[in-house]
């Protein structure tokens, strides 16, 4: 009897987590849609994304004194405050601007492709570091999703935009800081819980995208329009708030590396979106990489 309620709890427990990550990557792959509307009303990346973080402290620090005061738990110390502070720069500060600034120059759905390359690092990191292990279905899964990527980039690169491969690079960057923040999180999530990990890092993130405004850009700059504004607060909250609570709750419950291939199924929700309120085009060649992609994320399912 106590083994089947440690099977079942177990279940539960991967189940969850799987939700969780399913529901913050399809927050997440709103992002790039509410980016790219915020770009045609003339904003530039550095206050977009200030914006974005100015927006999501508020939500943090509520948080952050709650879980302090309320649910007397520990600020990190010494090593562990500095970790968790360097992952919030490499995860949420430096992973978000070079997404943004990749957005500048290649399509949503070849963005969200992209970015979705990290649970190939992801993976990679965690065999190195973690010990975790690759199995055939994970690799045959990865192969069918990045399949994908690979197909649309081609047709973007050389039939539609000649500077996709710069943006693919800045995309690229941002998928590999992301992964490092994955795996390195997980530890500090565990310690810490991740409503404590993630106000902290996000907190951290929000001060270092402020200092980068305060060196690039002007307080004029802050002057944009109400379409912006309107945008900014969908990016905070439903792109950026919620799903990382989410996501790093997911790592906590079932680890990195399935975190991270479920993330796949993003691209999906953005190429959908994309081609709904962005007028983005959808032919053979988009279908094909979306059908690739969800039969990654189909293989991994079934597992």
């Amino acid at each position: 009897m106590p083994e089947n309620i440690a099977n079942y709890l177990e279940k539960t427990r991967l189940d969850s987590g799987l939700l969780l990550a399913a529901g913050g990557t399809a927050m997440f792959a709103l992002k790039s849609i509410f980016i790219k509307l915020a770009y045609q009303e003339g904003v530039d990346t550095t206050t977009l994304l200030t914006l974005r973080m100015m927006l999501a402290i508020p939500f943090y620090l509520a948080t952050l004194l709650w879980l302090i005061f309320k649910e007397h738990q520990a600020m990190p110390q010494g090593k562990n405050l500095l970790a968790v502070l360097g992952l919030g720069f490499i995860g949420y500060y430096l992973s978000s601007y070079l997404d943004l600034q990749g957005l500048n120059y290649i399509s949503a759905q070849l963005e969200r492709l992209t970015l979705y390359s990290y649970p190939i690092m992801t993976t990679l990191l965690g065999w190195l570091f973690l010990k975790d292990v690759i199995t055939k279905r994970v690799m045959l899964s990865l192969l069918l999703t990045y399949s994908g990527v690979m197909i649309l980039y081609w047709h973007e690169a050389n039939l539609i935009r000649p500077d996709a491969t710069i943006g693919v690079l800045f995309v690229m960057a941002a998928a590999f800081t992301f992964s490092c923040y994955v795996v390195f999180s997980k530890p500090y999530i565990i310690q810490l819980g991740s409503r404590l990990f993630t106000s902290i890092a996000m907190l951290a993130s929000a001060a270092y995208a402020l200092l980068h405004f305060g060196f690039s850009n002007e307080l004029t700059d802050f002057q944009v329009n109400g379409a912006v504004w309107f945008y900014a607060v969908l990016l905070a909250f439903f792109c950026t708030v919620l799903p990382s609570f989410m996501v790093s709750e997911a790592i906590a419950r079932i680890g990195p590396s399935k975190t991270s291939i479920v993330g796949t199924a993003g691209p999906v929700f953005t190429i959908m979106l994309a081609v709904i309120l962005l007028g983005e085009p959808f032919g053979l060649v988009h279908f094909a990489g979306m059908v690739l992609v969800m039969l990654g994320v189909a293989l991994l399912g079934k597992r």
